[in-house]
């Protein structure tokens, strides 16, 4: 009779041997699968790295440097013999033009100061009230006409007292020479109040003029400045549109570069696409081959419960295990156990 313990063992150690070669073959695969979408990873960044050319034009050349890992390190551009002469004859204008420039800066504390001049006595104006600049003018008015006023006056009562019309009155007007004197001075007296509101606008416009004055001369001085710096902004802007035309081959390589760099990156993602996706196949692929021998390995365990039971025979469990190809390789872990024999 064969021992069932004997064959339980077996069929649990071949089972156990089939699942640890499933695993060992599902690891395998898994990093077949990393390996695989690192090496595609790495493809398409090199696919997508900047890779400047060189470029040579009518007014220059340009040349990308590498290190030794073939990364861009640098960038050499060199302009034609024309624009360095260029370049060279406009750095002798441009030298004289911006002495000019510092010649009419050194103008500009002659205009400030004459400014500050017109501007301070524009706000000495402009500080007096439209009240007090009338009352000044009356002032000034009635003193200016006060002498003429004493000799008119003394010139009058000579006249009148002369010709014996001191004591003439007429009516409530009184003496007539005097009144007539005293109604043309209320007339005058009433011109003056309308030319001191006049004066008084004239001289807060004066105020405001003379500011205003004031800073347009001091504006001049820095317009002064500007304009004979122009010359020099001009000359040296010739100078740097020269030198963006010897640039201009490397503008034109590093454009080239990006735009290779981008097409190449679109193809690196597809090529990494590609490889993930055969990766993952394959991974897929293993995995299922891999539960196939674990589901055999379970099946022998299995098979070995159940002849230990007594409900299959060894010539059965043999006869199966060699219909999975497995019988060899039991044999070789089992030397002692025979599964085709009765015992």
């Amino acid at each position: 009779m064969p021992n069932p313990a004997v064959a339980i063992g077996g069929s649990a150690v071949v089972g156990g041997l089939m699942g640890n070669r499933a695993a060992s073959k599902q690891a395998a695969a898994l990093r077949e699968q990393g390996a695989a979408q690192v090496q595609a990873a790495r493809i398409a960044a090199e696919e997508a790295r900047f890779r400047p050319v060189g470029i040579t034009t009518r007014f220059g050349s340009a040349t990308p440097q590498f290190d030794e890992e073939g990364r861009l390190s640098g960038y050499d551009y060199q302009a034609t013999p024309e624009i360095l002469a260029l370049q060279d004859q406009l750095s002798r204008i441009y030298g004289g033009s911006l002495g000019q420039a510092e010649a009419a800066a050194a103008l500009q504390p002659q205009f400030q100061q004459a400014a500050t001049g017109l501007m301070g006595l524009g706000q000495q104006y402009l500080a007096q009230s439209p009240e007090a600049a009338r009352q000044q003018y009356m002032q000034e008015q009635m003193a200016a006409l006060r002498p003429y006023d004493i000799e008119e006056e003394q010139r009058l009562a000579a006249s009148v007292f002369g010709r014996g019309r001191g004591g003439l009155s007429v009516g409530a007007g009184g003496q007539p020479e005097l009144q007539a004197l005293a109604e043309s001075r209320r007339r005058r007296d009433l011109q003056l109040a309308a030319g001191a509101e006049q004066a008084a606008q004239q001289r807060t416009n004066f105020g405001a003029g003379l500011f205003s004055t004031g800073a347009g001369l001091l504006g001049t001085g820095y317009q002064t400045q500007q304009a004979a710096l122009q010359p020099f902004l001009s000359q040296f802007g010739a100078a740097q549109a020269l030198e963006e035309t010897a640039q201009a081959p490397m503008q034109i390589g590093a454009a080239l570069g990006s735009k290779t760099a981008t097409f190449g990156g679109q193809a690196g993602q597809l090529l990494a696409g590609g490889m993930n996706a055969a990766a993952n196949l394959q991974a897929q692929a293993a995995q299922a081959k891999a539960e196939g021998l674990a589901g055999m390995g379970q099946g022998i365990a299995n098979a070995g419960m159940m002849y230990g039971m007594g409900m299959m025979t060894p010539r059965t469990m043999a006869s199966q295990s060699n219909n999975l190809g497995l019988y060899s390789n039991y044999n070789q872990f089992l030397p002692n156990v025979s599964l085709g024999q009765k015992g």
